[in-house]
């Protein structure tokens, strides 16, 4: 049977999150019922990552095995069309090999967090960031990001219903970048890692936001992290400021 893989992008808000559930809108239960509309089902396709709940993707990827040898470009066409109109959009369909996997040949996971600074509401991205009222000190931060690099027991910012059979992750970077906007300005902060933890990425901007609004020094955080603990973390902010922003591989499909 060929094997697919697709580039997906979608916005969070409508859904239960990324993984099929019953009798709740999921995007993966989206693009297989939009599957069987080209082929008779049942579908079953794999992610690199799930997202929870409100959470955005403009580059998760997915495999799925056909019966049909379909035109990698007039597969993605017909998805979309039987997609419509959720907020879900097939980027990219290409063909790949049957052991690869999108889950398991991925190297690296890359997430962006919008943070929004400013008193009044946004209006264009309602939905798309988080918003807080007050001022936030970029250069605190980038500080409090630095004690986060690298390999770590990170039990202080995993979910109590993390999965995971370690708490033990590789952070290979988190930037944070300011740009001003109207009466205000946008943080955006990017994550890489092979692989995350669950609530990881949140619970990091929401302790990075509380030091840069001044309620923690930047040397807060290793204290944090040192302690594995999960009541020594931030607050963990809210969903609708992440995407999943894309997946590495050693050999990636979406090259070509």
């Amino acid at each position: 049977m060929p094997r697919f893989a697709l580039k997906i992008e979608y916005h969070g808000a409508p859904f239960a999150g990324w993984q099929r559930q019953k009798d709740v809108p999921s995007v993966q239960g989206a693009v297989e019922d939009a599957l069987c509309k080209l082929e008779s089902g049942p579908h079953t396709i794999a992610a690199a990552g799930r997202t929870d709940a409100g959470v955005h993707a403009t580059a998760q990827v997915a495999h799925v095995d056909l019966t049909r040898d379909w035109d990698p470009f007039r597969l993605s066409e017909a998805l979309n069309y039987h997609l419509k109109p959720l907020p879900v959009a097939i980027l990219q369909a290409e063909r790949v090999s049957d052991d690869w996997h999108a889950r398991f040949s991925a190297v690296e996971r890359r997430y962006l967090f919008r943070l929004i600074s400013r008193r009044a509401p946004v209006t264009h991205d309602s939905g798309l960031v988080w918003q807080v009222g007050h001022p936030l000190d970029l250069a605190a931060m980038q500080a409090g990001a630095q004690h986060l690099l690298g390999q770590h027991d990170f039990t202080t910012f995993r979910s109590s219903i993390c999965q995971a059979e370690s708490p033990i992750k590789t952070l290979n970077a988190l930037d944070i970048e300011m740009r001003d906007i109207p009466h205000g300005q946008e943080f955006c902060f990017h994550v890489r890692a092979r692989s995350f933890l669950h609530n990881q990425v949140r619970s990091f901007v929401g302790t990075l936001a509380r030091v840069g609004a001044g309620g923690w020094q930047p040397d807060d955080v290793k204290t944090a992290l040192d302690a594995k603990s999960r009541p020594a973390c931030g607050p963990v902010c809210p969903p609708q400021g992440l995407y999943l922003a894309g997946v590495g591989y050693g050999d990636d499909p979406f090259s070509v």
